[in-house]
């Protein structure tokens, strides 16, 4: 993993709009109807080509595929894991969420309206027999077509996302909720190899860390050993991987409400940084969460770490000041020094694959553009 040694350097999160033609033909894949795998296929290598060439002109330094391919950043691996069935008419639908709509019930009435617009809901998987990773093609084809792409342009470097081994199904088949976390966990770790043995670097799209510290259904306690168990089995699926070459990511989610209930970081650093990782991203130019640089004041960053503070909303379509970005940057930089600084945004602009993304993907290369030059006046700034 590059470190800012002479620059600040630009990355973000992942998932970015799909082009209409790719969703209307993922759209009849999703829902089993006749579809043209060959042409599903060309207009995935075509998006991602696009996706990076628009990532190389903003002037992002760590890119990615955008999760084209990708129905969601987590259930995606409908496909790539045996062992599950998917329960039609149930979605899935975070208990912490309970919280924000019953304070805002008005609100959320409108605002799920708008998966109405997605390819397909995310459907809960249950886990029926033992697990077992048979994606490998499809990883093969997400590497492939990220590098081909990639080749074209001057890129620092690549990643690749993948969703923790949790948080996307229910287990009706293991005797125990750990021995069913630890088979999800080691089916997924063919997966993360087949990333970190290709040379790109794997980012781990983990909200669920959050989502279990903040389940109101459960006393704090039992939160903290659910967490601690979650974190053992991801640990457990990056065993042996180089740190270097492992990102995380931790959110809040894809929602985007009033978020008055959300969890403060200082509840999860902790935790967070108990993931075997090389850098961690997390969200910043949230308004809940913009205030909380100053936990780095009093919190140690462990050594050959980076954070990736989120410096773009994923939630918004106003463009962030470069100047905002790059006084951000160095306020992170004092505290753990820049060349421990990447920086990223909040999360991903198109989660799911929908003809109606929060964010509108001009505004994101604008977005991009601006993190890119607020980068720049950091270095200047900060005299690298």
């Amino acid at each position: 993993m590059k470190r800012s040694t002479d620059r600040i350097l630009t990355t973000h999160v992942g998932s970015l709009a799909r082009p209409h033609g790719l969703l209307e033909t993922m759209r009849e894949k999703e829902h089993g109807r006749p579809y043209d795998p060959e042409l599903f296929a060309g207009q995935t290598r075509e998006a991602v080509a696009d996706v990076v060439a628009e990532q190389a002109r903003a002037g992002i330094d760590v890119v990615t595929d955008g999760e084209q391919g990708k129905v969601t950043f987590a259930t995606y691996v409908e496909e790539r894991l045996g062992g599950f069935d998917t329960v039609n008419g149930e979605t899935l639908m975070p208990y912490s969420w309970q919280q924000e709509i019953d304070a805002f019930p008005d609100y959320y009435q409108g605002y799920f309206g708008k998966y109405s617009s997605t390819v397909s809901p995310m459907r809960v998987m249950v886990c029926t027999g033992p697990v077992s990773y048979q994606g490998h093609d499809a990883v093969r084809t997400d590497i492939d077509n990220l590098k081909a792409a990639a080749a074209q342009h001057d890129i620092v470097e690549t990643f690749l996302p993948a969703t923790s081994p949790r948080g996307f199904g229910r287990n009706e088949y293991y005797t125990s909720e750990t021995e069913y976390l630890y088979a999800v966990a080691e089916a997924m770790r063919e997966e993360y190899l087949a990333i970190t043995e290709a040379g790109l670097l794997l980012q781990i799209d983990d909200p669920w860390l959050i989502e279990i510290l903040s389940d109101p259904r459960t006393p704090p306690e039992k939160r903290r050993e659910t967490a601690h168990t979650h974190i053992d089995a991801l640990n457990h699926a990056l065993r042996g991987i180089p740190e270097e070459k492992i990102r995380l990511h931790t959110c809040y989610g894809l929602n985007h409400g009033p978020r008055v209930h959300d969890l403060p970081l200082s509840d999860v650093v902790d935790y967070m940084l108990r993931v075997n990782a090389g850098a961690y991203s997390f969200e910043v130019a949230n308004p809940r969460h913009q205030h909380e640089w100053r936990i780095w004041e009093t919190t140690p960053l462990p050594d050959g770490k980076i954070l990736i503070p989120g410096l773009l909303s994923h939630a918004t379509n106003f463009v962030e000041h470069p100047q905002l970005i790059a006084d951000s940057i160095a306020t992170y930089a004092s505290m753990v020094g820049p060349e421990n600084v990447i920086a990223g945004a909040d999360c991903g602009f198109s989660s799911r694959a929908t003809f109606a993304p929060e964010v509108d993907p001009a505004v994101v290369w604008a977005k991009f553009r601006a993190l890119a030059e607020g980068a720049e006046i950091a270095t200047k700034q900060l005299a690298l």
